[in-house]
């Protein structure tokens, strides 16, 4: 996307970022609402005396900011600035480098319409994309098909070997180890979209993926319908995000992790069961 060459990653740099910190007068905070999610750029955030605008889609924003634009019922925070651009325009924008980054924003968090709150106007927003001319196929393309040969494999190998379905609770989850991850090469985004695969299953409302990292689990969750796994991923593993996509951490070995996770599963299902 046009801009990306411009982008500072903080710990990538983290000199030249925490000037840039200091010295503005307007930090944007976008598609978050808890400020822990800032990771080693959050103390410096919070201490910059320049004003603070979170926009975001996700529940409970934390209130850390000036000023908090949020809009759950959106499917994604690029729909909710998209909504902001217009009014403030007085009419519908568009060119092309913008049309383009809207488009990958929503398609990106709702798993090209798989999952999330997307409505009749994330739709009719689509529509007007696809009408200012941008490159449908190629962008698709540059997202979904794009993957290396270590990465189809990896996926393979989760779903033959690392994938556990149990039909009683309605639930299948994948497991990988940091080993797992060493022997297919893994590089950062190498497992996104493996945790919706599960769903795919006859009878299976909720799936969860466990990645071993250095100190702790990540864990990811996707469910179908009312269930809410963004409660579930609240109450046990610090986590959060939407009913049907969220995530959290829980700081053990991944045996572990997975012995916990299957405990309050049982111990809560009658909480959920009803729900989906």
């Amino acid at each position: 996307m046009d801009g990306i060459d411009e982008l500072n990653i903080f710990i990538k740099d983290r000199k030249k970022s925490k000037v840039l910190i200091d010295r503005a007068d307007l930090i944007v905070m976008l598609d978050f609402n808890q400020s822990n999610r800032l990771g080693e750029a959050e103390d410096y955030v919070i201490a910059s005396k320049a004003k603070k605008v979170i926009i975001d889609h996700h529940l409970d924003p934390k209130n850390f900011a000036d000023l908090i634009i949020s809009d759950p019922s959106k499917c994604s925070t690029s729909e909710l600035v998209h909504e902001l651009v217009c009014d403030i325009n007085g009419k519908n924008f568009m060119n092309r480098s913008y049309a383009e980054a809207l488009y990958v924003g929503i398609i990106t968090d709702t798993g090209n319409f798989e999952h999330g709150s997307y409505s009749s106007r994330t739709f009719r927003i689509v529509a007007d994309l696809l009408d200012s001319g941008i490159l449908k196929e190629k962008i698709i393309n540059l997202i979904y098909n794009n993957f290396s040969s270590d990465r189809i494999r990896l996926q393979g190998f989760a779903l033959n070997r690392r994938m556990v379905v149990l039909p009683e609770l309605k639930t299948a989850y994948i497991y990988l180890s940091k080993d797992d991850l060493k022997e297919y090469n893994h590089v950062k985004g190498d497992t996104e979209g493996f945790v919706n695969m599960p769903l795919s299953i006859k009878g299976i409302n909720f799936s969860a993926l466990f990645i071993e990292k250095e100190n702790f689990i990540k864990l990811s969750f996707r469910s179908k319908g009312q269930f809410p796994s963004n409660e579930f991923a609240s109450l046990y593993f610090s986590g959060g995000g939407h009913m049907n996509a969220s995530g959290g951490e829980y700081t053990d070995t991944l045996g572990n992790t997975i012995v916990y996770f299957l405990k309050v599963l049982k111990e809560n299902v009658w909480r959920f069961e009803h729900q989906v």
